[in-house]
């Protein structure tokens, strides 16, 4: 009987133990699987960190490699990409990420997406639709007119040269405003342009209409310069950042073929030169202050040898507390311009205007303007004006502005004017001098 019960107890024990070594055996099973795929993923991420350390240590190579060049060439140099830690990228001339200061910086266009940029340009359409109100006695403008459509196209031609052409279509037809093509590799840190140019004298005559703070150009503009056209013609341009331990120099001469609206050139040799040296400095983290001078000679069209000098002293003053940059900045500036012709004896003119324009909202700036210019040719004869702008930004594509004008012209003349402006624009336009 004992041996019976003895037996059935054995029996129920190892019934009862079999699901238990059956399931202590999975567990084993999986926790070597779970091992193992472990061991994979280490090996796995082994070989990633060493393919991202070699290539960190290939950047940091390159990195020496460029600052080397910095020194050497006195330029700030970009460091070079590539598709692959296998295929280095080819290598790119000392300067062409960009010489010559702000105005001549380059990107380095070096894959297949930027190359493609060639062939299918940035292309921007910007508007200018102009309105006046108003009495003027002396100049009268249409109550509406779309004055002009800026059409850009601009792209890198290489690594050794960008284009950049500007079309002006007006009620007068179609206008090549500027067409050029930049050099910025040239030897000894020299930004070289060629083509047709606004000429680099003073402020205002560098700025193509839709960056203008007013509707219309100050009376000197007018008077001395050209009007709205200006200082414009076919040439060549050559700038050079002049380095030095205090501040931001440079220094531009030009030359051109003697066919603006100042200077006439009544033979092939009888070219128009300007020069222009400008200085740059930060006062404080939030403001700072840009001085230039400016020379143009040439003839005009009074004479075979009679000649026109014109001088120029601008002045900029930038304030933008970082804190509240987008809804407070000042901007201060004025230009003042005096103006020879060697026709005939006491042809000394001179001009000036003093403007400043203050954002006072997120979307809201207004401003002032006081102008006075004597004529290049009549320099008894004085013109003076006063405006008050009010813009408003719906966004950074468009603009709303109105302007108020009172003008009294040397005749005895005033004129009394309410303009209004609508600038819109589509496309890419890419970033215009600082």
């Amino acid at each position: 009987m004992y041996t019976s019960l003895i037996r059935t107890l054995v029996l129920g024990i190892l019934v009862l133990g079999t699901p238990s070594i059956g399931f202590a055996q999975a567990q084993a099973s999986e926790s070597e699987a779970i091992r193992a795929e472990l061991d994979r993923l280490r090996q796995e991420f082994d070989s990633l960190r060493q393919q991202y350390d070699d290539r960190f240590s290939m950047l940091e190579a390159r990195l020496v490699a460029l600052e080397g060049e910095t020194s050497s060439t006195g330029g700030p140099q970009p460091p070079e990409t590539s598709g692959s830690p296998s295929e280095p990228a080819a290598a790119v001339p000392p300067g062409a990420a960009g010489a010559g200061g702000p105005q001549g910086s380059l990107p380095l266009y070096g894959n297949v997406n930027a190359l493609s940029k060639i062939f299918n340009p940035d292309i921007a359409v910007i508007g200018n639709f102009l309105g006046a109100a108003g009495k003027t006695p002396v100049e009268s403008s249409p109550v509406l007119n779309m004055a002009e459509t800026e059409t850009s196209l601009q792209a890198i031609v290489d690594p050794y040269a960008r284009a950049d052409f500007f079309f002006a279509l007006g009620p007068e037809g179609i206008e090549l405003e500027e067409g050029y093509i930049t050099f910025p590799t040239l030897p000894g840190g020299l930004l070289m342009k060629a083509g047709k140019l606004r000429s680099a004298f003073g402020r205002v005559n560098t700025m193509h209409t839709h960056l203008l703070p007013w509707t219309d150009r100050p009376l000197v503009t007018q008077n001395l310069l050209g009007g709205e056209e200006g200082i414009s013609d076919s040439g060549v341009s050559v700038a050079r950042l002049l380095p030095n331990p205090w501040v931001f120099l440079e220094a531009t001469g030009e030359v051109f073929r003697g066919e603006s609206e100042v200077f006439r050139a009544s033979r092939r040799r009888d070219l128009t030169y300007v020069g222009r040296l400008r200085g740059y400095q930060d006062i404080t983290e939030s403001s700072n202050l840009d001085i230039g001078t400016s020379i143009a000679y040439g003839h005009n069209d009074a004479g075979p040898s009679a000649t026109t000098r014109i001088i120029g002293i601008d002045g900029t003053f930038r304030y933008r507390p970082l804190r509240r940059a987008i809804y407070r900045r000042l901007l201060a500036r004025s230009e003042l311009v005096w103006s020879r012709r060697s026709e005939a004896s006491g042809l000394n003119a001179f001009g000036a205007y003093v403007a400043a324009d203050y954002q006072f909202a997120r979307r809201w700036f207004t401003g002032l303007r006081y102008d006075y210019s004597e004529r290049a040719t009549l320099p008894d004869a004085k013109d003076t004006g006063t405006s008050w702008m009010l813009t408003f930004w719906p966004s950074e594509y468009s603009q709303i502005r109105g302007q108020y004008r009172r003008t009294t012209y040397a005749e005895g003349e005033t004129a009394n004017e309410v303009l209004f402006q609508f600038l819109f624009s589509i496309g890419a336009h890419g970033a215009h001098a600082f």
